[in-house]
């Protein structure tokens, strides 16, 4: 019997101050907005919103720690009087300091974390974002270049990939011993990058949803290296996006996404068969309505109908671990996302042109739809609504109770569907036993172990079709071979050229379909509107 998804709800940042620690709220910039936002409405005493907590269907509370920690005990009381299991984050650290010496992280001091473990309530450890604050260092912390995980010295991606993943080891060792290794350290993840190398470390991926995202790159990724890496999954569906629209709006690109997409990201995330799934804010889901109530939204009574309608409807027959492959990429992770330099935060070290070869791999896989030179919204080529509606004039007063009229700030630019056919990602390191069956297999990125490279090319030899970076083999396998059990061996100079398109063409499936395949279950994604902003989905 498969244990279906735990859910949760992740505390306000805008809407009201935190109800155990008012103060802290009042002293700490509690977004990544760069700047102190006042609370938008009454504060919202503990019991009262512990309550609304249960009304909303919620297992688990995410709540990021003021570093003064003054609100840890009678957030813990509250938790076990009703109920509710508890996930920590590091946000507020690592936004406001105090900082580990010589990186941009906020570590929860271990005393704290031992509290919190000998609760019995804790459900998981969360650092926000890491893989962003690796790679671009100055976003909070602006006096010297602190990657997340400290500095690295490296000569080629190699290297650097070894190392990294040697500081994050570093990095967990106090905090798992304070936890003595009974909960989980959670990555999670704005960019589809450094989730193998984390999951490699011990943490576990924890992708986020809508956002920026190219949903079957970020979810075939993280899917990947949880299967690679034997982790579990958990799924962010944040609500913070690049669009604007006539929804209640707390400030310019949150919520960033539609109530309907947001619908369909729920269904989506739940489909993927995480262990816990969970919404990023809950200010997004209500707003103080007559008689100076907090009331659902729109995205409160859509979560409300995905908690009591439609997961008990619709119980899952499988779960992430069982995830297969009909398409593997496997791939070195280079930490590129599309910035194309700072390779694992190292400002000197020049990112190869090679590490692009990913986004070719997916740009391939999704038959144009993600593109060429990136794997997230954050690269050339998109002007995001909520810029537009942010530097408006005069200056819009938030919270926008109807929202704006997307044609002044232009159209919405984050679908939810591109087409795939089970697409996983590997890392460089990947075992035969991790890739599986898969029937196309994408060699990409900027180098692969001898044990894995072996791996798909036994995997040729037994029937897989397999195309491969030139630049990533020896001598020997630089030739094209088939084999009489249909497997097929094609090394090419690029992953868009005409070659590898004419080889991959029978595998991807239909441009209108996303399929992603659990053990003996196959999830079917379609666009139920003309851009893909809200989903069919339904399981076969």
């Amino acid at each position: 019997m498969n244990v279906q998804p735990k859910l949760g709800i992740q505390g306000p940042v805008l809407g009201w101050n935190d109800p155990w620690n008012r103060a802290g709220s009042g002293r700490l910039m509690r977004t990544g907005t760069g700047r102190m936002i006042p609370p938008q409405e009454p504060d919202v005493a503990p019991e009262s919103y512990m309550a609304l907590l249960k009304e909303l269907g919620a297992e688990f509370y995410v709540h990021h720690l003021f570093p003064d920690l003054q609100e840890l005990p009678a957030l813990i009381e509250d938790c076990r009087k009703f109920g509710l299991r508890l996930v920590v984050g590091n946000e507020y650290g690592n936004i406001n300091g105090p900082w580990s010496e010589g990186a941009n992280r906020y570590d929860i001091p271990p005393e704290a974390l031992r509290t919190l473990a000998d609760s019995g309530l804790l459900e998981a450890l969360l650092l926000d974002e890491p893989e962003h604050l690796q790679i671009n260092a100055a976003q909070y912390r602006k006096n010297e270049w602190f990657p997340h995980w400290g500095k690295l010295q490296a000569d080629s991606l190699q290297e650097a990939h070894g190392q990294f993943v040697e500081k994050v080891q570093e990095g967990l060792v106090p905090l798992k011993a304070a936890l003595e290794s009974k909960q989980p350290v959670l990555s999670e993840q704005v960019f589809p990058t450094l989730f193998h190398a984390q999951a490699r470390a011990g943490m576990t991926p924890a992708p986020k949803i809508m956002k920026e995202s190219f949903h079957p790159l970020q979810l075939g990724t993280a899917l990947g290296a949880a299967k690679q890496y034997d982790r579990a999954l958990w799924i962010c569906a944040d609500l913070w996006g690049p669009d604007v629209g006539a929804w209640p709006t707390r400030l310019s690109g949150f919520p960033g996404h539609s109530p309907t997409e947001f619908a369909s990201a729920l269904r989506l995330g739940y489909h993927m068969g995480p262990s816990h799934l969970f919404v990023e804010n809950i200010d997004g889901l209500l707003l103080t309505g007559e008689g100076r109530k907090l009331e659902s939204t729109v995205f409160g009574e859509e979560w409300l109908r995905f908690v009591r309608e439609y997961v008990p409807a619709h119980p899952l027959p499988y779960n992430h671990r069982q995830a297969r492959a009909t398409v593997a990429i496997v791939h070195s992770d280079d930490s590129n996302y599309g910035q194309n330099e700072r390779p694992f935060g190292i400002r000197e070290l020049p990112m190869p042109e090679h590490s692009q070869s990913i986004f070719h791999a997916w740009h391939l896989a999704t038959q144009g739809a993600v593109p060429a030179h990136g794997s997230c919204l954050h690269i050339p080529g998109y002007s995001f609504p909520r810029h537009a509606l942010q530097f408006s004039e005069p200056p819009a007063e938030y919270p926008l109770r109807e929202g704006v009229h997307e044609e002044k700030y232009g159209e919405p630019i984050h679908p939810l569907f591109q087409p795939a056919n089970s697409v996983l990602a590997f890392d460089a390191y990947a075992t035969a036993e991790a890739i599986g069956e898969p029937e196309l297999i994408l060699l990409a990125g900027s180098y692969i172990s001898d044990d894995t490279l072996a791996a798909c090319r036994r995997l040729a030899e037994q029937g897989a079709a397999v195309i491969a970076g030139s630049w990533l083999l020896p001598e020997e396998l630089r030739r094209p071979q088939r084999w009489n059990g249909g497997g097929c061996w094609l090394p090419v100079d690029s992953l868009l050229g005409e070659d590898a398109r004419e080889l991959a063409a029978p595998y991807l499936g239909s441009d209108k379909l996303w399929r992603q395949r659990f053990g003996e279950h196959t999830v079917r994604i379609s666009p139920a509107d003309e851009r893909g902003f809200s989903l069919h989905i339904e399981i076969e």
